[in-house]
């Protein structure tokens, strides 16, 4: 099947997923949670095999390039979420995601040649691009959280909110998600360390700042969960914080070079 085909089945699959999801979020009959999964399943599958045609197999870390294959990584994980824990509304949220940065890689974005990198490199990239989409998974949680906690105080339990587990639950799965992420992150910059020449060079120096920037907020927040108890609002700014960072550290550079000013290294 022709990449442009595959490409659209693929997006098709990700929002047909994401509208089996809604009905319970509108109290009107589900279909099996089963098919959401089967089909978002079969899409990131597809994801998958349009970045190895697309790329060639190999790592492109170029804007639109990288943000398809994060939206693919963040999808895989929502499954994994939802195998051990259903909660629909991620779905609702990802898949769209996930099929509109797949369409934008695959037909508006400049063609661009995948990096020819070492297996040192490939694993800090690996561990980066795995802490990068758990941590993500934990900020569209801490959104949830957000607004499970002003349903509570306002007492409007529909919509969303009445598809949600229990806060507490929603709660505990953000944090594990976030403890994930860290040990992840923990691993990018060592990795970064030992395998990256130059770690502090001009070109590398605000995403290395920005990472760490990142790596404190979110060690801080589970040793403030651990010794204090921190949770609630606070728990989810500095969710939102981290994250913020993280998508300026990984993001905010080629945004401005590829999008803005037109230079596709």
């Amino acid at each position: 099947m022709p990449i442009v085909f595959l490409t659209l089945a693929a997006a098709v699959l990700y929002l047909a997923s994401a509208i089996v999801s809604v009905p319970p979020l509108l109290h009107r009959r589900a279909l099996p949670h089963a098919l959401g999964l089967g089909l978002a399943t079969l899409a990131v599958m597809m994801h998958g095999a349009i970045l190895i045609g697309i790329h060639r197999g190999g790592v492109d870390l170029h804007f639109f390039a990288a943000l398809s294959l994060v939206s693919a990584c963040i999808a895989a994980l929502c499954l994994l979420v939802n195998l051990a824990r259903p909660i629909a509304t991620l779905g609702v949220i990802v898949f769209p995601l996930a099929a509109a940065l797949l369409l934008l890689d695959g037909f508006l974005a400049p063609q661009t040649q995948p990096l020819q990198i070492e297996w040192q490199i490939k694993l800090h990239v690996i561990f980066a691009l795995l802490g990068f989409s758990v941590l993500s998974l934990a900020a569209v949680l801490a959104i949830l959280l957000a607004l499970q906690e002003h349903a509570l105080r306002n007492r409007q339990f529909n919509g969303i909110v009445s598809a949600l587990p229990p806060l507490t639950l929603t709660e505990a799965l953000m944090f594990q998600l976030i403890a994930a992420g860290f040990v992840l992150l923990t691993l990018t910059l060592l990795s970064g360390i030992l395998f990256v020449d130059n770690l502090f060079a001009q070109h590398l120096i605000h995403k290395t700042v920005l990472s760490i920037a990142a790596w404190i907020v979110f060690g801080a927040l589970l040793f403030g969960r651990w010794r204090y108890g921190w949770r609630g609002r606070r728990a989810v700014r500095m969710t939102l914080a981290g994250m913020a960072l993280l998508l300026l550290a990984f993001f905010g550079s080629r945004f401005v070079l590829e999008v803005i000013l037109k230079r596709v290294p």
